[in-house]
């Protein structure tokens, strides 16, 4: 059976129909850049030129990077303010003429790694983490998740986390991969203090380049590796959630 997601990121937005057996994208995924200003309109023109590359016609699934309750998006940190308190779920299903489903970006990648990749069979405390334009989090508790946790905007050191250890930070400073490292450490730790999780699953674009940070990870209780579906994993959990709905 295949659905289709869709990604909404701070840089992209990324889309495929998924097949929902094998937890794999069906087609190659399609991507446009986020427009700048990020306003609910132009995002939402980026939304639909992805699904009309694809002449798609069924249900779609779609993540936001921000906090999700009943389809309104809640918070907008690397958005135009002007999805605060949007019922995007009504809009984006109005603009595309088919049924929608929005939720948390970094939720949608948990699932997916959930059921279909690193963290598939694990009990205890887990979190997919992705690192991009910001750090998204999702927090399971024996498979099953606690949405919303933005726990990307905890207090470090005095900065917001994300601000200081996302990949876009390791870009926009020309850190070394060691020195980045270091700040991942550092998040990772005050995360462990916190939660005591069995394991940390790291996602977003990075993971394709694990083995030039993960090896420089040290102090960290929990086992930490790569997410399996890579940045695709958010269109995976996306197109879950549309059947769920």
């Amino acid at each position: 059976m295949n659905v289709f997601g869709v990604d909404i990121g701070g840089s992209g937005i990324k889309g495929a129909p998924v097949d929902l057996e094998r937890g794999d994208l069906a087609e190659p995924r399609h991507k446009v850049l986020t427009p700048h200003p990020a306003t609910p309109d132009s995002v939402i023109g980026g939304v639909k030129e992805v699904v009309d590359h694809f002449g798609w016609s069924g249900p779609v699934g779609i993540t936001f990077p921000g906090v999700v309750t009943d389809g309104v998006t809640r918070t907008a940190a690397n958005v135009d303010k002007g999805w605060v308190d949007l019922n995007a779920q009504a809009v984006l299903g109005e603009r595309l003429g088919m049924p929608v489903t929005v939720l948390n970006d970094a939720d949608a990648a948990g699932v997916a790694e959930m059921t279909f990749g690193a963290g598939a069979g694990r009990q205890g405390t887990v979190f997919l983490l992705t690192f991009g334009t910001g750090i998204g989090s999702a927090l399971f508790l024996d498979g099953k998740l606690v949405p919303n946790t933005e726990l990307g905007h905890l207090e470090l050191h005095g900065h917001e986390a994300e601000k200081r250890a996302s990949t876009k930070a390791k870009e926009d400073e020309d850190l070394s991969w060691e020195h980045w490292a270091k700040r991942v450490t550092k998040y990772l730790a005050h995360l462990e203090m916190l939660f005591s999780p069995s394991l940390f699953i790291i996602g977003g674009g990075v993971s394709r380049k694990a083995e030039k940070f993960l090896p420089l990870i040290e102090g960290i209780r929990a086992e930490i590796v790569p997410a399996q579906l890579q940045n695709n994993a958010g269109i995976v959990g996306a197109a879950m959630a549309a059947v769920k709905r």
